[in-house]
């Protein structure tokens, strides 16, 4: 009876270590994290992040809690990354073009070199597109670029950020149909998308995703892509009409450099997960976001391709030597 006694206690005890050991793992799941967008509310990263938000909650019971660090195109969000914790308590937004390009074409007031960004995962791109306001006269690119050739520098193109995608498809337009135009950068998507429906400037260098997004409210008149795009196939990609333009912009996420490689780990299993889920497929092609699954084993390659590949542009638009 005694031996009975003390088995039934002894079970009884590991039974209540077990759920205590539990409660604490559940525990430390269900701790919020915090998702920092180097840009304002509204644009591209902000809206995929909300979208990821309720299932990283259903998968991983756990808060992915968004905020807002504009500035410099990104700059100001990424050049302080790494004073943030390591833990993996805080990631942040990534962009592409811009974590190359800016250190290429800012130098040391960048506030960051493309290295100190330790991306972990891309998980969608959008091409960059060319778009006007509703009741604007312009009805096509050619429409554009003739105002453009009569009146140099008045036509304004408002979009994110310095030397971000945006940017580049204005330099490079400029040199391709020998025009001379005025971009005006904002900080984020949905702040340069707000100048183009207050008519604030002539038209946008934006994303295919704006389109998406306003609906009616805006025309596009070229895509950089290779080809057309299911969800706008009436709307001609800058090759059709003769510039050479394929761009636009990889998105993603980084950790401070401390962090470990299991936590690197960790975090591009979870966003891969996401991006894995049919729901959130259809929501983002839906959205006209092309889904893409680039995760921390492959991030090294892929940023070499993307260095090389950016400093020849660079070189191209006269950023380099």
């Amino acid at each position: 009876m005694k031996l009975r006694t003390f088995l039934t206690n002894f079970l009884a005890a590991l039974s209540l270590l077990v759920i205590t050991i539990s409660g604490a793992n559940a525990g430390s799941h269900s701790k919020s994290v915090t998702n920092i967008i180097p840009f304002g509310p509204g644009g591209e990263s902000d809206v995929t992040a909300r979208m990821q938000q309720p299932y990283y909650k259903d998968i991983y019971n756990s808060d992915i809690v968004v905020q807002y660090k504009p500035g410099g195109g990104g700059s100001v969000g990424w050049s302080s990354l790494n004073s943030e914790k390591g833990d993996g308590s805080v990631i942040m937004g990534v962009n592409l073009p811009h974590i190359i390009m800016q250190p290429i074409a800012k130098g040391d007031s960048a506030g960051y070199k493309t290295d100190d960004i330790n991306v972990f995962s891309f998980f969608h791109y959008t091409p960059d597109a060319i778009l006007v306001e509703a009741s604007s006269p312009y009805k096509s690119l050619a429409d554009l670029i003739d105002y453009a050739k009569k009146n140099p520098g008045k036509l304004t193109f408002s979009g994110s950020g310095t030397y971000s995608a945006n940017h580049l498809l204005t330099i490079s337009l400029n040199q391709k149909a020998g025009i001379k135009t005025t971009y005006v950068p904002f900080k984020g998507t949905g702040a340069a998308v707000q100048a183009l429906l207050g008519k604030q400037v002539v038209a946008e260098a934006g994303y295919s995703t704006v389109a998406a997004k306003q609906g009616s409210k805006v025309r596009m008149l070229a895509v950089a892509s290779e080809g057309r795009l299911p969800a706008f196939p009436d709307v001609p990609t800058f090759k059709e009409l003769g510039f050479d333009i394929v761009s636009g912009a990889y998105r993603g996420y980084a950790l401070p450099k401390s962090a470990s490689k299991e936590t690197v780990k960790e975090w591009s299993d979870r966003i891969m997960k996401i991006n894995s889920d049919p729901k959130f497929k259809k929501q983002m092609e839906d959205g006209a976001f092309v889904v893409v699954n680039i995760g921390h084993d492959q991030i090294d390659s892929f940023m070499k391709e993307q260095k090389a590949a950016n400093e020849a542009i660079a070189k191209e638009l006269g950023l380099i030597k």
